[in-house]
């Protein structure tokens, strides 16, 4: 009867998983999906507990798992209280690489009691991939939060490639051979995947880190199905395939909407080592600027008006500014609408969320296709320290290392207005052919003073 309940609980935890997946796709459903899926997962925690049983015996030593429960409960709520929008990607990539390490101690914890009963093949495996994940993600973590810096030398893709190639074959002869030497190459397969995992993400550069963020998602999830695999745990299974499988799927959406393949964005090391040939081709002219006045009353006086945010509005936390801004127009009879690209800020979502943090309705965020489709009747396109998403050169330079990007078509509107701090580059590590267009016009300053100020402006017109 107990079996038949834990596998019932089980059973239906999966479903909120799927339920609340779903209910994920869209903004109005998606804290209720997370509501769902929660409430699913510390029901199977809580069977796990008290109704697992293997080889006739119960878990036991309820207090250190209870009070492990506590502490991460704890640590959890306060870190996902207190994170910043701009910092929610290294929280999510942090998070991410816990998980593969809960996968890889799995392995290293049943490496002496399963080893011998035919489920080497997925120890090892967890092993590997729960390891590269955690490394991985930590490196993730602190490029994202500027405390690690790119870093490449010559041949690192060879050396990484000779690295995996090692770590394959040991764990081929370990599996086929389990020979007496077998917890040393055990353990040299754990640092070197390890080792793996840091030289895999360390050339990397920030334009690509959404899309390494998202593949690493993918490799915990693998790693956790292993688990599930490995102690029969039907839920834990489920929850596995389905991150990986939606890791792998947005990986894939990705690099389509970058016009990009997986393959060149690992090797190719898009915004990090290639920064320094990445200027050829850079545009050459003048800028113009145009003062905040200007700006007020080109606003102001427009039918339609469309916002592209980007990593810069979130740096600047001008989120709020920015909605203030777009109601004060809508009340003096403008049309404000948002362009969202895909892999506008640093992971995938993050201009959705950081709008929606400040109740932006979600109708009025068009995705990239929409809103290149009404680019021509727009008046005025307000660029929020938003780049390469919006840079020419994509589509006209075959030399840029963006060429063939899909990009948001602003170019199209009667007027631009770019805010940036600076002229300097994006992660891209290019000139922006936009910013020296005829119909374009500078807007220098910090977002969130400027958006402020602007609204002060067009309060007094």
């Amino acid at each position: 009867m107990e079996l038949n309940l834990l596998t019932f609980i089980y059973l239906f935890a999966s479903v909120t998983f799927i339920v609340g997946l779903k209910m994920l796709s869209h903004p109005d459903s998606a804290r209720n999906g997370n509501r769902v899926a929660a409430f699913g997962m510390t029901l199977a925690i809580l069977g796990t507990i008290f109704l697992y049983e293997k080889e006739g015996a119960r878990l036991g030593n309820y207090q250190w798992i209870f009070g492990g429960i506590l502490i991460g409960a704890v640590v959890g709520t306060l870190a996902a209280k207190r994170v910043k929008m701009t910092a929610m990607p290294e929280m999510v990539s942090l998070f991410n690489g816990m998980g593969g390490a809960c996968a890889a101690l799995i392995s290293l914890v049943e490496f002496d009691h399963s080893a011998v009963k035919g489920f080497l093949p997925i120890i090892v495996l967890g092993l590997v991939i729960g390891s590269v994940s955690f490394a991985g993600s930590i490196i993730a973590w602190g490029k994202l939060n500027g405390s690690i810096k790119d870093f490449s030398f010559k041949g690192q893709h060879l050396f990484n490639i000779l690295l995996l190639g090692v770590i394959v074959t040991l764990a081929s002869y370990l599996i086929i051979f389990l020979p007496a030497s077998a917890f040393f190459i055990f353990y040299t397969i754990f640092f070197l995947s390890l080792l793996y995992g840091v030289f895999f993400v360390f050339p990397i550069g920030g334009a690509d880190m959404p899309v390494v963020i998202s593949l690493l998602n993918s490799f915990t999830g693998v790693a956790a199905a292993c688990g599930g695999f490995l102690y029969d745990n039907k839920v834990m299974l489920t929850g596995g395939i389905l991150v990986g499988a939606a890791g792998t799927l947005l990986t894939i959406l990705m690099c389509k909407a970058m016009n990009r393949s997986l393959t060149n964005v690992l090797l190719g090391s898009f915004g990090g080592a290639g920064k320094t040939n990445a200027s050829a081709g850079a545009a050459v002219g003048t800028h113009k600027e145009i003062s905040l006045s200007d700006t007020a009353v080109l606003m102001s006086y427009a039918t339609k008006v469309y916002i592209v945010p980007g990593y810069g509005l979130a740096v600047a936390q001008a989120q709020h500014a920015c909605h203030e801004l777009e109601k004060l127009l809508e009340s003096k009879g403008v049309d404000v609408k948002y362009a969202i690209h895909p892999v506008a800020g640093r992971m995938p979502g993050h201009m959705n969320v950081l709008l929606a943090e400040a109740d932006v309705p979600y109708e009025k965020l068009l995705e990239m296709e929409q809103a290149n489709d009404e680019f021509s009747t727009t008046d005025v396109v307000l660029v929020l320290g938003a780049n390469d998403v919006v840079n020419p050169a994509a589509k006209s330079d075959t030399s840029s290392p963006i060429y063939g990007m899909p990009i948001l078509d602003v170019e199209l509107a009667k007027h631009v207005i770019v805010n940036k701090r600076s002229m300097k580059p994006g992660y891209a590590g290019i000139e922006n052919e936009l910013f020296f267009r005829s119909k374009t016009s500078m807007l220098f300053g910090d977002a969130k003073k400027v958006l402020q100020d602007l609204v002060a402006e067009i309060k007094n017109l």
